[in-house]
């Protein structure tokens, strides 16, 4: 049997795979099982210095994610010797990767990709897993979607389960056990019980942080000793009527050699503008990503550190002035122009190929493995789902071959 800690990304797909292959599995997740439309309760909060957006229940942070799906890292990780050109093939097809039709493309994001196209900008429709034939174009996709239109690890867990696998929510992993160097199950609690089961396979999919503090609980304490994440900011301003947030959000791409943008409705923007008549279908905004310099950690009561650097802080103002000159050519008053507070999403690196794991992404462990953020040796500084994806794609084939 092989056990599986975590239902985003990483672990449904691996549990998908396994388990219509007749390989026995069970999955073990932190949180609740819920509807997709509830996932909005289930956002994880951290101490006061961070605001990162992860969240703890089935399907994990894909369940709340704009269910963006771009390559990253593919000649980066071509130095570990991980080929992922499969992979990707193989998930791109499995969950329907593809540009929105021009019908789920509204004004707002209309604006952006003619303003990035004009300013002479990489621009283009965000591949994405969404159905369009069930969205309806809400606006609410980072709350969790109330009509399931969009792919999650969620669907993948679903899959699992009608394939054979077993499924205990609520279940909160502790540590991975093991005897002469070799696994042989994990501890967990469930209803304040602590329970085993045994396995001599345990694949750690609970995210970059969950991942971590089992890995130090089970004596693998270099886990987590940095981190990265991708530092955003949302940039916006006032543009009468746009109704963006009513929109797909980031159903635009703008690639900039250090950041990239994507429009996405941030209510935030609207406490910047000193008029009381000013509504939430008046905000035009952008998201601004970038990489980092992976200058964090993860403390033994699983806070995050997060220590950003002049490389973090030039990226993003390259990333905000850029915006700016966009939101401008789209029509926003620029006088109105401003930014939110400093965020982060996709937290990774904690576990990095090369150094916690190899390329198989096995740990010290025998038959002790990882397959989250966690393991991505840099930050991509892109969403980063689809590589995750097919990393677990490719250890599902190394495990059914072994």
């Amino acid at each position: 049997m092989i056990i599986i800690v975590g239902t985003g990304a990483g672990g449904g797909i691996l549990a998908y795979e396994l388990a219509k292959n007749k390989i026995p599995v069970t999955i073990l997740e932190k949180g609740p099982y819920i509807d997709s439309k509830d996932a909005f309760n289930y956002y994880d909060k951290y101490s006061e210095d961070v605001d990162l957006l992860t969240t703890t229940c089935i399907g994990g942070a894909t369940i709340v994610s704009m269910s963006n799906m771009v390559r990253a890292l593919d000649e980066e990780l071509l130095e570990y010797d991980v080929d992922l050109t499969e992979a990707y093939e193989y998930v791109e097809q499995l969950v329907g990767v593809h540009q929105l039709d021009d019908s789920h493309i509204g004004k707002g994001t209309q604006a952006f990709l003619d303003a990035g196209r004009e300013l002479g900008l990489t621009t283009l429709k965000m591949p994405k897993a969404i159905r369009e034939e069930d969205c309806i174009q809400c606006g609410r996709c980072a709350f969790g979607c109330p009509v399931n239109a969009k792919w999650s690890g969620k669907d993948f867990v679903d899959m699992a389960i009608e394939a054979g696998a077993e499924l205990i929510c609520d279940a909160e992993v502790i540590e991975v056990l093991s005897e002469n160097n070799n696994a042989t199950g994990v501890k967990y609690i469930k209803n304040n019980n602590e329970k085993i089961i045994s396995a001599d396979t345990v694949v750690l999919a609970a995210g970059a942080i969950g991942s971590t503090l089992i890995l130090r609980k089970s004596g693998i304490e270099e886990a987590g000793r940095q981190l990265f994440f991708d530092p955003f900011v949302s940039v916006g301003g006032y543009l009468k009527d746009v109704n963006f947030n009513t929109e797909v959000q980031m159903a635009g791409l703008v690639i900039g050699e250090n950041f990239v943008l994507s429009p996405h409705f941030s209510s935030f923007i609207r406490a910047n503008i000193p008029d009381d008549s000013v509504a939430d279908g008046d905000i035009l905004s952008i998201m601004v990503k970038t990489p980092d310099e992976c200058r964090g950690y993860v403390d033994d009561e699983g806070d995050v550190v997060k220590i950003n650097t002049i490389h973090d802080i030039r990226f993003l103002a390259e990333g905000t002035a850029t915006a700016g000159f966009i939101l401008e050519r789209a029509g926003v008053d620029p006088s109105t122009i401003g930014s939110t507070v400093y965020r982060g999403a996709h937290p990774g690196g904690t576990a990095p190929i090369g150094k916690i794991v190899d390329s198989n992404q096995q740990t010290e462990i025998e038959g002790l493995y990882v397959s989250d953020a966690s393991v991505l040796p840099i930050s991509p500084g892109k969403p980063p789902i689809l590589t995750i994806l097919a990393l677990s794609k490719r250890l599902a084939d190394y495990l059914i071959n072994k």
